[in-house]
């Protein structure tokens, strides 16, 4: 079926011929006839990015007087972002019909402007709840020839607090007006609306309801807490052309990830709610222009977002919500195109993956975290790809080549691919030679953890560190900065004693250089970390019985390995 054949305006098909765009996708298919055919309230259930905007928006212009300048169709969306691109999309669409005019209405800018446009005339108005409710308050905005309402990313606009302004909206149009909700998913809330506004809605679910979309690979890997950013570091350099979002909880830990992947030499940038709205608008340009490869974002800055041909979304953690997750791995695979979304969880969250795949009816694929070598072999064939397809312009370099080969040719080909190749690829080779296995398997934390409390001290040794209880250290911080100096999890931590001025600790004798080189340089929480081999006598359990006394008998030894607290240790450049 074509665009013709469905039934659209003329103009229309001239448009989206010239986009690209020759058959309807399936909820065009479904949802175009029923918006052309009758005046039936739609409920369409369909994943973010499988093109419910020219569902909806092609029939409901078909339909437009273009000689009323009253605003005719409403359509509400959850941010700024998907505002502007369901009018730019529908102002794309439209071009063809004369003297048809779509205005935007948003929160973050200047509300004089928009009412300008208003008064100005627009048959189509698209808008934020919030700015729109404002409009209505104001009475700078006429509704009453409104037939048509859309509600785009219902399920969003709930989530993120918009039902009384919803409500107060749909109080103001017309009551013999036509809605339309379009949601990724049909929660509880979503369902009271069209139950409260809609009359004999028809519903059309493209897949299955609340599912996830079927060209997205989910895929998760199991680390320790601490080893979260470690991972996260291999899996983008396992894929050098990734271009996707890595979603966090919290605003702090958004800006912390950024923060590190940029230090680190990574194309990233950050979007949280403490953005104004020009930094919002300026690194969502950047994202969309592909300046940046990943943005680092919360669900709530997210929301809405609408950025094509992602290749990855990340779960940094994983959220509490199903429907979050969905809209989180909607963004990747939009349009029939293919993406992945990785998830990067602690082991305590394994048995969060059972019930994502039971909802959403999708097999998640346990993936390890990938080691250096299989690292350094994709970036490898990445540059070599690259250089067999960089254009070569003979007359910008001709001049310089004559220098160019005498200076190599002493070297054989075999030479030049190897240096070519070194001078390129030496920081990956050196960043994960040794790299050590960040992966979990299953039941092995605990044996870790039994491991560490019974083992008796005959092939460790005895390290004394210059931090103890005064500096706030307990064993939690210690096993950490261990994990976070040393960059190898393998080594076997044994005892450890935390006194007031210095602590003790047992480690496999087997890594005690790695163990001294590893803290010759950073600090705790501002003061520097000196790590050296216990002196002659010094024993945890000779410390823990000085310690108990100095405390008035009370137990001083903290030998207990746990969760590692968030706490900030740093390496001196």
């Amino acid at each position: 079926m074509t665009f013709e054949e469905i039934g659209i305006r003329s103009e229309l098909v001239k448009a989206v011929t010239e986009l690209g765009y020759e058959h309807p996708m399936p909820v065009q298919e479904q949802v175009i006839p029923v918006i052309l055919q009758s005046e039936q309230d739609v409920v369409a259930l369909a994943q973010t990015g499988t093109g419910k905007t020219a569902a909806f928006g092609l029939p409901l212009l078909s339909r437009i007087d273009e000689t009323n300048r009253m605003p005719q169709v409403l359509a509400l969306c959850p941010t700024r972002e998907l505002c502007l691109q369901i009018a730019s999309d529908l102002t794309n669409y439209s071009k063809y019909i004369n003297g048809l005019r779509i205005v935007a209405v948003y929160g973050g800018t200047s509300i004089d402007a928009q009412i300008r446009d208003l008064k100005q005339g627009a048959q189509v108005i698209v808008a934020t709840p919030g700015r729109m409710n404002d409009l209505i308050r104001r009475n700078k905005v006429n509704l009453s020839q409104i037939h048509s309402v859309v509600l785009d990313e219902s399920d969003e606009m709930l989530n993120m607090g918009f039902k009384e302004e919803l409500n107060a909206i749909l109080e103001e149009v017309p009551t013999e007006r036509r809605t339309m909700l379009f949601s990724a998913t049909m929660p509880r809330e979503v369902a009271a609306i069209a139950s409260s506004y809609m009359k004999n809605a028809k519903e059309i679910t493209v897949g299955t309801k609340n599912a996830g979309s079927e060209t997205i690979s989910h895929q998760y890997c199991v680390v320790h807490a601490a080893d979260r950013y470690f991972a996260l570091k291999r899996v983008v350099d396992f894929y050098p052309e990734i271009y996707g979002i890595i979603f966090c909880r919290t605003r702090s830990e958004t800006k912390e990830v950024a923060e590190k992947l940029m230090k680190d030499g990574y194309s990233a940038d950050a979007l949280h709610g403490d953005l104004s709205q020009a930094q919002r608008d300026y690194v969502m340009q950047r994202f969309r222009l592909k300046s940046i490869q990943m943005l680092v974002a919360t669900d709530v800055a997210a929301r809405g977002l609408d950025v094509d041909d992602l290749t990855h979304v990340i779960n940094y953690n994983l959220p509490d919500e199903i429907e979050i997750y969905t809209h989180r791995s909607g963004r990747t695979g939009r349009a029939g195109k293919s993406g992945i979304s990785v998830s990067i969880i602690h082991s305590k969250e394994r048995g969060k993956i059972p019930l994502l795949e039971k909802i959403l009816k999708r097999k998640f694929e346990y993936k390890p975290v990938p080691g250096g070598k299989e690292i350094c072999q994709k970036q490898l064939f990445n540059l070599v790809d690259k250089m067999e397809k960089v254009e070569v312009n003979e007359t910008e370099i001709e001049e310089f080549l004559s220098v160019v080969y005498t200076k190599l040719e002493a070297f054989s080909r075999e030479d030049l691919i190897k240096r070519f190749v070194s001078a390129e690829f030496n920081r990956f080779l050196d960043y994960y030679k040794n790299a050590p296995d960040l992966n979990v398997p299953e039941g092995r934390e605990r044996r870790d953890r039994d491991r560490d409390r019974t083992s008796s001290g005959k092939d460790f040794a005895l390290f004394r560190i210059n931090l103890g209880s005064m500096d706030g250290l307990n064993a939690r911080d210690l096993i950490s900065l261990i994990n976070e100096f040393t960059r190898n999890r393998s080594i076997v931590i044994g005892k450890a004693s935390i006194n007031k001025k210095f602590s003790l600790f047992e480690a496999d004798g087997k890594y005690t250089d790695t163990m001294l080189n590893a803290f010759r340089s950073g600090n705790f929480e501002g003061r520097r970390i000196s790590v050296e081999l216990a002196r002659e006598g010094d024993t945890i359990e000779r410390k823990e019985r000085s310690y108990r006394g100095e405390r008035g008998g009370e137990r001083g030894g903290d030998r207990g390995f746990g969760r590692p607290q968030r706490r900030e240790y740093k390496r001196n450049k």
